[in-house]
């Protein structure tokens, strides 16, 4: 039986896509919940605050600030709405995709952890677990975009030990070592009938083989899961500088990360599809949508912060804050199976550098009680309705954040912080790597609920 080898390594690359073309936006959706006191302020200001041990997140230099030793803890409750309504959703061949329109999001609870420590002779030491990356997902199995995501789990852990020193009286430097966990839970449907009908064209046989499969048919829908995880090293700076007794600035910048998820791609295959495969023997063919190992190289993002932080009087402060988000170098996701019958799959990824703008004010209610409030614009990668996906289907955001300090005494505190974000309507038009055109609208916004414990001593 005559193989087309460029056919047999599009289906290839088709399935990679599949599995993949959204791990890059799961992987790369930043999570910035790492305080509750920020929280308060919509992270304005984060650089530069250093007002508890989280600093070792926003800016190691903050921990200057500090005195003694310092533990703070925090647990933030991430509630997304993503409610989606089909408008025109097609199967390849031009025919509406069925199923009914569902809701993927995903209450999630993201913990921080943060200890710092003043060195005798000199310096701070401080080291801060968080969770920089992650992404949640969840939809139905027959719903009418499960060609393109089903379940999307994808967690970074980050272990970030850090050191900072003054210069001179004013300037304070801080570097760390980030230290990264990621693993990534991705599955989807695939369409047997589309499927079926590539191995035809690679194998040159007409399509007229594949007659017993209807496009997209779900009741014959095939599935693809895959789970894979990696360590990366990588590393952050952080300048602060006071301006004068009331007010500084503070720059921070955390490195891009390389990574490498080594994993499993299992499926399971439709018994008429399956038939199909079987009568390839003897040929590459016949491997396709079998069980293997698979690594895929994606980058995390470099970052930059710029805050700034003013004590206006005894009792109110002001703080702002710009954050560049560096998602352009995502120009290429490379996926490569262990088995050598589907070809190295290089996908192009089209995500846009980002920023996030945000401006805050605290005020000293009483000796024990600080009000905090916050707003901000944080803007979305995903340049068009094209380039969006199920899986992280996100855009341009508005943050409206308040929150409290509460001083229990002089070794304790507490904070709680709350953020509604509101979504831009998000249109979605992605055709995927099978010629399947999810179409629609999402209805999407954010509550956010964060409580942090202090401890000094």
């Amino acid at each position: 039986m005559k193989i087309n080898n460029s056919v047999n390594i599009a289906i290839a690359a088709a399935l990679a896509s599949g599995l993949f073309s959204s791990q890059l936006s799961a992987a790369g959706f930043a999570l910035i919940e790492n305080s509750a006191s920020g929280m308060g302020n919509a992270f304005a200001g984060g650089s530069a605050i250093a007002d508890d041990a989280s600093t070792v997140w926003f800016n190691p230099a903050g921990m200057t600030k500090l005195k003694g030793s310092q533990i703070s803890a925090a647990l933030h409750v991430v509630a997304p709405l993503a409610e989606f309504t089909n408008d025109g959703s097609a199967t390849a061949l031009g025919t509406p995709l069925t199923g009914p329109d569902d809701d993927g999001g995903v209450t999630a609870v993201i913990p921080n952890f943060y200890y710092v420590t003043e060195l005798e002779g000199g310096g701070w030491f401080g080291v801060g677990v968080t969770v920089p990356f992650g992404l949640s997902t969840d939809y139905n199995e027959g719903w009418v975009g499960r060609y393109g995501a089903t379940l999307s789990e994808v967690q970074a852990i980050n272990i970030n030990p850090s050191f900072a020193f003054k210069y001179n009286e004013d300037l304070s430097l801080g570097l760390g070592l980030n230290i990264q966990y990621i693993e990534a839970t991705l599955a989807n449907h695939i369409d047997s009938s589309i499927t079926c009908q590539g191995l035809m064209q690679a194998a040159a046989l007409p399509a007229t083989n594949c007659a017993g499969l209807a496009p997209g048919n779900l009741a014959q829908d095939s599935t693809q899961s895959l789970e894979g995880d990696d360590w990366n090293i990588g590393w952050n700076i952080g300048l602060l500088y006071d301006i004068d007794e009331s007010s500084r600035v503070g720059v921070a910048y955390r490195s891009a990360i390389d990574s490498n998820l080594s994993g499993d791609v299992n499926f399971t295959v439709d018994p008429n599809l399956q038939g199909i495969i079987d009568g390839f023997t003897g040929t590459p063919l016949a491997s396709f949508l079998t069980d293997t190992g698979v690594d895929a190289g994606i980058e995390l993002p470099a970052q930059l912060s710029m805050s700034y932080y003013r004590d206006v009087s005894s009792d109110f402060a002001i703080m702002a804050d710009i954050t560049w988000t560096q998602w352009s170098n995502f120009d290429e996701l490379v996926v490569k199976f262990d088995n050598l019958a589907q070809p190295t799959s290089v996908t192009p990824e089209n995500w846009d550098d980002s920023y996030r703008l945000a401006i805050g004010a605290n005020y000293k209610a009483t000796d024990t009680l600080l009000v905090r409030f916050g707003v901000a614009q944080d803007q979305s990668p995903i340049p068009s309705a094209e380039d969006r996906t199920a899986r992280i289907p996100g855009d341009d955001r508005t943050w409206l954040s308040f929150g409290i300090g509460y001083e229990i005494n002089k070794e304790a505190s507490i904070d709680v912080g709350y953020s509604h974000l509101f979504v831009s309507d998000t249109q979605i038009n992605n055709t995927d790597a099978f010629g399947h055109t999810l179409t629609g609208e999402y209805d999407a916004d954010v509550n956010i609920l964060s409580v942090q414990g202090n401890f000094m001593f």
